[in-house]
């Protein structure tokens, strides 16, 4: 604040374009927004002062740097969807006296509050729910913000019968400003912003369904009920959201690997994947693919071990980061005297499943001396892991416990770093566009709270991961804190047929690894150095790229990767044996194709293979048995067309091809 601003009680106000304002101590928010332009304070719903983002009438009592948020910037969408929580639960206490309000974020695409009641909500609830929300919304009643001293907010939910209020309240940090936020006559406890008045939230939203939850994620304390609902800006934005979630529903991987008889999941082997023979084929196709691909790129394969000494884990930094996502298991050697097992002694003396490779990379790199003229080693596998997953976020293929990784580590030298990134982004750019993904978003996610290592290594890293982006001339965005506990990430985010972002890629540059494990090489200067790891993937989980490909493709997989390629089905038993010796000379040219001669009519037999999605069929009767010639359907056509068989098998054989 300079000299003149202070004598008269002023403050300076700095725009996001760098502009500057003066302003009484004290101004709001609103009162700002409207002096920089009427329409700019109707459209504006919170400030953001200093980093801090607060409700338009909050005054501001300091030089500050400002923002003003729209309802039309990503501020905006979440804000909706925070106050749309409380209009929803304010619709619920006064449809059903005596519910108790718990806690109700935003979330992802919308937003859910948690209520306890004797008797559970239904879904046939939630149409008088919304009902009700609208009521309240065309009220327009304002957020208003109050600060509560402890004691009194106790006392205040205690005596309403908010039980679950009262011990958030108990439970926060001495430190923390107890804030209540009302609506008209309505009040909750929140922590803020909100919009400036209910009739803000718009009607663009919808509640979707209902769950059980237990009260702070704990199975030892009461259950809940849950209501989720959507919230956009727009009724146009709703509709879309909302046609996206059918058409994920028929695309439900789970639904299609059913049809398609792909693979099972079942209590007894939780998070862990049945595959059947057509599920494994696509397995192996994919597999076999990336391998080509990785071998074309220089790298060389490599296979560890899934069980290894806590030792490894410790060293690495995985056992106080990470223990709680890993299986452990406690290494027994035999009692002689007694006959049975005993524990060794804890804790290095435990084994753990290894949720990751890279520990393991570095035991076969330390194997032997490395000179600067070996790297980049660019070390591959297609390594099982296991991660301890709790059972409420297993989901079919996208979430499991065990799984495999199209996994790698480079290890390199500092000035190796630029070109190795910029490889890796070639090399991934090509697979995804192999696999029909040509939509991609990079975002650069940066050291997060819990992490190994010194600053100056983070800064490093960090800095190093942008001069590759750069270099490679990739668009990226900042996702602070969410890179991995041992270095910074690269991000790399799909987008599938129905708009749906997938995180499936990442490059980690991680400089801490190579120290902790001790890995050197001998440099140009006859000194031992530090070799840097770039951990990578592409597909990331492959469980999960097969499930995200079974719902882009709605099932109709590429005829490269369809288990099936091919069924060839008679009209007539007369045609038989033509079409068993169809069948052999496809499956000699290594078509993937099946026998259909079943006493069935053939209309019947379309249909089933239709559903089982296989891309192609040869339909023989008499008369193509006579001509040496086959119907062709086409999978989502109605239409066939009649080939000679030399053709069509031509035919097959070139779209059946793999890439590269």
């Amino acid at each position: 604040m300079n000299n003149t601003a202070q004598s008269l009680n002023q403050i300076t106000i700095t725009l996001p374009d760098g502009s500057e304002r003066t302003y009484p101590a004290g101004t709001t928010g609103l009162a700002i927004a409207d002096s920089i332009a009427k329409s700019l304070g109707k459209a504006a719903i919170a400030i953001e002062i200093n980093g801090d983002v607060r409700d338009l009438s909050r005054v501001v009592e300091e030089d500050a740097k400002i923002r003003i948020f729209k309802r039309e910037d990503d501020m905006g969408l979440e804000m909706i969807r925070h106050d749309a929580a409380h209009v929803m639960a304010e619709a619920v206490q006064d449809l059903y006296p005596g519910t108790q309000v718990t806690i109700g974020p935003s979330i992802e695409n919308g937003f859910y509050y948690d209520f306890a009641r004797n008797e559970p909500f239904t879904l046939e609830d939630l149409p008088k729910i919304e009902a009700k929300m609208k009521e309240i919304i065309a009220r327009g009643a304002n957020f208003e913000r109050e600060v509560w001293e402890r004691e009194d907010a106790i006392e205040y939910f205690t005596k309403k019968g908010e039980m679950y209020k009262a011990e958030l309240i108990r439970d926060l940090p001495g430190t923390e400003t107890i804030t209540v936020y009302r609506q008209g006559d309505w009040l909750d406890l929140c922590r803020g912003p909100h919009m400036p008045t209910t009739k803000h939230v718009g009607t663009a939203f919808k509640l979707m369904k209902v769950a059980g939850a237990y009260w702070r994620g704990d199975s030892n304390k009461a259950m809940l009920t849950r209501i989720y609902g959507t919230a956009w800006r727009t009724e146009a934005d709703l509709q879309a959201y909302l046609t996206q979630i059918e058409e994920a529903e028929k695309r439900d991987h789970r639904k299609l690997g059913k049809e398609m008889d792909l693979f099972h999941l079942q209590d007894e082997a939780q998070g862990s994947v049945f595959w059947h023979p057509k599920g494994y084929t696509i397995w192996i196709a994919l597999e076999a693919y990336i391998r080509r691909r990785l071998t074309g790129a220089g790298y060389v394969e490599v296979k560890t071990p899934q069980l290894m000494d806590a030792k490894f884990w410790e060293q690495s930094g995985h056992w106080g980061k990470y223990r709680e996502n890993m299986f452990v298991v406690p290494d027994v050697v035999p009692n002689t005297e007694e006959g049975g097992k005993v524990f060794k002694e804890e804790p290095k003396h435990f084994m753990a499943l290894k949720p990751m490779n890279c520990p393991a990379h570095v035991q076969i790199f330390k194997q032997g001396i490395k000179s600067y003229r070996d790297l980049p080693i660019r070390m591959a596998e297609f390594g099982c892991c296991h991660r301890n997953e709790a059972h409420g976020a297993l989901h079919g293929l996208m979430r499991v416990r065990q799984f495999t990784q199209d996994d790698a580590h480079i290890f390199c030298r500092e000035d190796q770093i630029e070109s190795e990134s910029i490889d890796f982004c070639a090399l991934l750019r090509s697979i995804y566009k192999d696999l029909g993904f040509n939509d991609l978003v990079v975002k650069l996610a940066t050291r997060p709270e819990n992490r190994v290592g010194t600053e100056e290594s983070w800064d490093y890293a960090e800095n190093a991961l942008r001069q590759a982006l750069d270099a490679a001339g990739l668009d990226y965005v900042d996702a602070p804190g969410d890179g991995a506990f041992y270095g910074p990430k690269l991000e790399f985010h799909i987008r599938d047929a129905i708009g749906r972002s997938w995180t499936c890629g990442t490059l980690q540059l991680d400089p801490n690894l190579p120290e902790r494990l001790d890995a050197n090489y001998i440099g140009e200067d006859g000194a031992r150095h530090r070799p840097l790891m770039l951990h990578r993937a592409i597909l990331g989980s492959i469980e999960r790229f097969i499930g995200i490909l079974i719902e882009n493709y709605a099932g109709k997989l590429p005829y490269w990767l369809a288990p099936v390629q091919c069924v060839v089905a008679t009209i007539t038993s007369e045609a038989d044996e033509y079409a068993k010796g169809l069948l052999h000379e496809l499956q000699a040219t290594g078509i993937r194709a099946e026998l259909d001669i079943r006493n069935e009519k053939i209309n019947y037999k379309v249909r089933e293979h239709s559903l089982a999605k296989v891309p192609v069929m040869f339909v023989v009767g008499k008369r193509e048995a006579e001509e040496q010639k086959v119907a062709i359907r086409t999978l989502g056509t109605d239409q066939q067309s009649v080939e000679a068989f030399d053709v069509a098998l031509q035919n097959i054989v070139k779209a059946c091809q793999p890439p590269y």
